[in-house]
């Protein structure tokens, strides 16, 4: 934006007369993986995204920043001018891809939902396999619905009466050897026809990557306190009310893109668990 009262921005290429003796400023392209330092030298790391008028950096802790190009940057301590990489051919368009790296079936008529249903135990878990997987669960007619916690999943399983035709997939937090839930989920998994799976997160929280939030690691809470808000107090977001615990929810939520966000231990279980009711028999 161009302003009377202010002028142009005196950082923008070209803006600047060099000084005498000065040659020009070279100019170098955003290529992936470039490290490169902002002229202020507040920030260096390697170039992760480039869009039409901005690069993204990403340090070694794993935090990011953004930038306008064309701009004024230090590479190897010598400034430079950053710019998009110039346009590449462009390849033939390859298969759409789904959130959870699964090739997108083509449009198609909404399917008939399955007896089949996937359980998990809160509304953020349902809200995380929704964002990575609701494309391939609408495409095969799976619905995921949450429980509110697991400690009567034995008596749930039994209401919901699994079957051949009928199967039951349950996702389950904090799912290690000796734990409570463990025992829970020994009780509910006898029939054949229910899997129990869980992930070792102490919250589905924790299975978001770090650096997809901008932390280099989920903080440690003390045994005793709300691990919710105590890692939002640890990294210093607001955390007294359940607004604040909401809205920091919303902020992890958007942060994942894809199933590169999310821990591996996460993303074997959920596919264990669609590939479990949705298999021969389901």
């Amino acid at each position: 934006m161009h302003s009377k009262r202010y002028g142009s921005d005196i950082l923008a290429p070209g803006s600047r007369r060099p000084r005498p003796g000065q040659g020009p400023v070279p100019t170098v392209e955003a290529e992936p993986g470039l490290v490169i330092e902002d002229f202020e030298g507040r920030f260096c790391g390697a170039v992760v995204a480039v869009e039409r008028d901005s690069v993204t950096l990403e340090d070694r802790h794993g935090k990011r920043r953004v930038f306008p190009v064309p701009g004024s940057f230090l590479l190897e301590g010598k400034r430079v001018t950053l710019v998009r990489p110039a346009a590449a051919p462009v390849a033939p368009p390859g298969p759409r891809r789904t959130a959870s790296g699964s090739i997108a079936a083509p449009g198609q008529r909404a399917r008939v939902a399955r007896a089949s249903r996937i359980y998990v135990e809160g509304k953020h878990d349902a809200e995380l396999v929704e964002k990575i997987w609701g494309d391939d669960l609408r495409d095969v007619g799976v619905v995921v619905e949450y429980l509110e916690g697991v400690d009567d999943l034995a008596a749930i399983v039994a209401e919901f009466q699994p079957g051949p035709g009928a199967r039951l997939g349950v996702l389950v937090d904090h799912l290690v050897a000796g734990s409570k839930e463990s025992r829970i989920a020994a009780e509910a998994s006898r029939s054949p026809h229910v899997l129990v799976v869980g992930h070792p997160f102490i919250d589905i929280w924790a299975a978001v990557r770090p650096p997809a939030v901008g932390l280099s690691r989920w903080p440690d809470v003390p045994r005793g306190q709300p691990w919710k808000e105590g890692v939002l107090r640890a990294v210093g977001w607001p955390h007294q009310t359940p607004a604040d615990v909401a809205a920091a929810w919303r902020r992890i939520l958007g942060s994942v893109k894809a199933y590169t966000d999310l821990e591996p231990a996460l993303l074997g279980r959920v596919e264990e668990l669609i590939d479990f009711v949705t298999g021969p028999g389901a």
